[in-house]
């Protein structure tokens, strides 16, 4: 009887253990991908987001930031991507599973995002008056 009630206790206290959730990557707010603007440089870039998770030596004209969450207790997983690219160590595009400014979506044309950056800029003057 011992024995049944000390396994009985086992298979219980088995059930109980806690299960840690696990952040890995980079934690990116909208705020900081709303920050973005093309022509940024690679410093002021990395100002904003921070360096990349996944740094490739071959294709250094593009970045990707990474973010998985996983609820141990529900077991869901959270999985975030963005991917900037640059041309001459300017910033000229995003995408990813964030809401991506209009003016670095790809797809948008070099005027539109020329445009839109002297825009911008011309907002940040104006909101510094």
């Amino acid at each position: 009887m011992l024995k049944h009630l000390s396994l009985i206790f086992v298979f219980l206290l088995s059930a109980c253990v806690y299960r840690l959730d696990i952040q890995q990557g980079n934690i990116l707010d909208q705020k900081d991908i709303n920050d973005l603007r093309p022509n940024l440089s690679k410093n002021q870039v990395l100002f904003v987001l921070g360096t990349p998770v996944i740094d490739d030596g071959f294709a250094d004209s593009t970045w990707t930031y990474l973010y998985s969450y996983r609820r141990s207790s529900i077991g869901e997983t959270i999985k975030k991507r963005l991917v900037l690219t640059f041309e001459e160590d300017k910033l000229v595009a995003a995408e990813g599973d964030y809401e991506i400014p209009e003016n670095l979506r790809k797809g948008s044309t070099p005027a539109q995002t020329e445009e839109a950056s002297q825009e911008s800029n011309q907002d940040d003057v104006q909101e510094s008056l």
